[in-house]
């Protein structure tokens, strides 16, 4: 498969800042976001050119050709005929996506950012086998983010969906409005199975980096601590990614103590 060209400065991942995926180290969640919108192909991450009034497909690369027809030239489909995705947590770092395809799929997936409204990111009650306690859509009236959309084909979904064992792909709800440019998006969205974390008022956590975050749950809730037995958030990491049992212990302790809500808005509706 023929990759776009490479015009001008090196567009590789690690030349970019954007190689370390939280797979490989979980205190980097949920990876660091691109600095634009653009296309991931391999390990190279090409920014897409702002162009008012311009469908997204329509958007040129730096070599002067548009989205569609570099997918189309490197035997992918075309925008339209992709499903997008939008990414709450580590799905809109382009290192994250890349380990998740690489082998299985083809790594040629348009990143675009999205104005989204009503949604923002919050915490899912659970900690992943990786090591870090993830994210988790939480719905949030009049609330804006400014969120990544995945555009996956067919092959690529299957696999970004085995990866989410803890999440259920939905339709974006009917409450929560994703645009590009002012143009409506219809997506799809991972919500988490396990519900959001709350912290001691019952407010929902929003996501932020996970040394803060772990910092933030650690003294939010000073159980948590006692039962990993450290209330250091790097060696929490560590303990929890070595040990499957301390990290169903830990979220049934967010059960017991009250700190889990549901999202009623985000049900299965055949997405």
């Amino acid at each position: 498969m023929a990759e776009p060209a490479e015009p001008g400065p090196s567009r590789h991942l690690g030349a970019l800042g954007l190689a370390r995926d939280p797979i490989g180290d979980p205190l980097v969640y949920p990876g660091r976001p691109p600095a634009e919108s653009g296309l991931l192909t391999g390990d190279r991450f090409l920014p897409l050119r702002e162009e008012p009034g311009t469908p997204p497909g329509g958007r040129r690369l730096p070599g002067g050709e548009t989205l569609d027809d570099a997918l189309i030239g490197a035997g992918g489909p075309r925008l339209a005929d992709r499903h997008p995705v939008l990414a709450v947590g580590s799905n809109g770092s382009p290192a994250q996506v890349h380990r998740k395809l690489t082998g299985r799929a083809p790594v040629l997936v348009p990143m675009t950012y999205a104005d989204v409204t009503g949604l923002v990111p919050g915490v899912s009650a659970h900690v992943s086998r990786p090591g870090y306690v993830p994210a988790a859509p939480v719905l949030e009236p009049g609330a804006t983010a400014r969120l990544i959309v995945l555009w996956l084909d067919d092959d690529q979904l299957a696999v970004v969906d085995a990866t989410e064992p803890n999440y259920r792909r939905l339709r974006t709800p009917g409450a929560v409005r994703v645009s590009l440019g002012g143009v409506p998006v219809g997506c799809g969205l991972y919500a988490g199975r396990h519900g959001c974390l709350t912290d001691r008022r019952g407010r929902p956590f929003r996501l932020t980096a996970q040394a803060t975050l772990l910092a933030a749950l650690l003294a939010d809730l000073p159980a948590l601590g006692r039962l990993a037995g450290t209330d250091d958030s790097a060696e929490l990491a560590v303990r929890v990614r070595r040990d499957p049992a301390l990290r169903e212990d830990i979220r049934l302790l967010w059960r017991r103590e009250n700190r889990v809500i549901e999202q009623a808005g985000l049900t299965p509706d055949g997405a």
